[in-house]
Parts: structure tokens; C-alpha cells; sequence
């Protein structure tokens, strides 16, 4: 999978956060860069899983010279323990096609204060000022350290309860990529007025402009509810 040396890696989710930030970020009027689109689809037989491909979009961001600036990529949503076979093949291939430089990744999620929760009853995330967090994983990097400039440093006992981002913070730790995890605490603010800050700030970051008119949230909507062996882990 041929992508940039910047990555906006996202997952789908049932509010539709990850693809209005996938379909939000577009070139400014005055930019240079065009943005491309294709599907994707990996083959998951070495795992043992015939009957599904790893399924999602890329948007790529090419500036006058055809060289690539950033990329976006939005994966399907996928129950584990599929979801680990999906990324763990999905970030084995980012960096089979990337030898030659490293793959600085940003994972921006949008989360409600229930999937967030500390030990420490003093580091509430709800008594927390700011509606950003920001955390580094593998190697700092000058980039990484200025995606997270606007964001609040989590406590240390934080604990980050939804599947898909705890999945990709595991497996980003074990290829050791350059990692700046944002994350908008859905409480702290509107749901749409942290959703823009997250956006403004990605868009900043690589000469982009964040088109709210673009997006569209399902908040409320029915969810399907867990089934019951899930409550075996908590």
C-alpha cells in the first residue's frame, strides 16, 4: 500500500466522526495540492480468514510534481479479533512499501468521556479545561511534536476504553512507527465544535481547509448493542 510519509490513519465509526474527517479535508482553493481516491482491499488468507478482505479508502494529497504530501485512510469498521488481523496487515504493508523513509502516523478520534476514564479521581477527564488530548508513541519527531502543541498531555493513568483506537495504539507500539494520537473528548464541548478543532488542526498542519459543510454525523442513531461475553472484559 503506497502512501505518504504523513498518514491520517482512521477507522469507521457507527457516529461517523473518522469519515467526516476523511471527506472534510480538502485542498484550500489557492492550493497546489489535488486529492485522489481509491478503494482498498487486502487479502486476509494468512490469517486464516478467507471469506474477508480488509476493506477501505485512501485519499491521497499530490502536490504539482506528483509527489505525495499526506494521505488519509479510512478502514471499515471491523469486530475483533478481525479488527487486529485488519490493522496489523494494513500497517505491515504501509511499511513493506515505505523502506526507504518512515511513516509518521496521526490518529485523530473523536470519543465520549465514557471511553475515557483515569484511576486517579483528581485527573477526571471531565474536570480536565481542555476538550484535546495528545500523546506520543514510538520515535519523536519535530511533526509529531507540533500536531500536539494545541493538545493537553492525558494523565498517566488514563484508559482508553473503545476497541478500534486501543487495537491501533498496540500494534503502532509494536512497528514502532512515529505516532501523534489526538484525541476530541465528546462532553468537554458540542460534539460538532470539537469534531472542527480536530479538523482545524489537521487541516493547519498540512495546508488544508476543513469544509464543515461536508460533514455528516448519525449521533443518536440506534447502535447495535454488545453481545453479552463482552462484559467478561470489561
Amino acid at each position: 500500500m503506497k502512501v505518504a510519509s504523513k498518514l491520517i490513519f482512521l477507522i469507521n465509526d457507527p457516529e461517523g466522526f473518522s469519515a467526516a474527517i476523511f471527506d472534510a479535508l480538502q485542498p484550500t482553493p489557492d492550493s497546489l495540492l489535488q486529492r485522489s481516491e481509491e478503494k482498498i482491499e487486502l487479502s486476509l488468507e494468512q490469517y486464516g480468514i478467507k471469506d474477508q478482505k480488509a476493506c477501505g479508502s485512501i485519499a491521497n494529497f499530490t502536490d504539482n510534481k506528483g509527489l505525495l504530501q499526506v494521505s488519509l485512510l479510512l478502514l471499515e469498521y471491523y469486530e475483533p479479533p478481525i479488527l487486529s488481523c485488519i490493522v496489523n496487515e494494513v500497517l505491515r504493508s504501509i511499511r513493506g512499501e515505505s523502506l526507504s523513509s518512515t511513516v509518521s502516523l496521526i490518529l485523530p478520534y473523536i470519543l465520549p468521556a465514557t471511553k475515557l476514564k483515569c484511576e486517579d479521581k483528581d485527573s477526571s477527564v471531565n474536570n480536565n479545561r481542555s476538550s484535546l488530548y495528545g500523546l506520543h508513541l514510538g520515535p519523536v519527531t519535530e511533526f509529531t511534536e507540533d500536531m500536539l502543541r494545541e493538545a493537553e498531555k492525558p494523565p498517566l493513568s488514563l484508559q482508553i476504553n473503545y476497541e478500534p483506537l486501543t487495537c491501533l495504539l498496540q500494534l503502532v507500539q509494536f512497528f514502532n512507527c512515529p505516532t501523534a494520537v489526538l484525541i476530541g473528548k465528546r462532553g468537554m464541548k458540542g460534539e460538532h465544535e470539537v469534531l472542527h478543532e480536530v479538523g482545524e488542526i489537521l487541516a493547519s498542519a498540512f495546508s488544508l481547509c476543513f469544509i464543515k459543510n461536508r460533514i455528516k454525523l448519525s449521533i443518536g442513531e440506534t447502535v447495535k448493542p454488545k453481545e453479552p461475553w463482552r462484559a467478561l472484559y470489561g
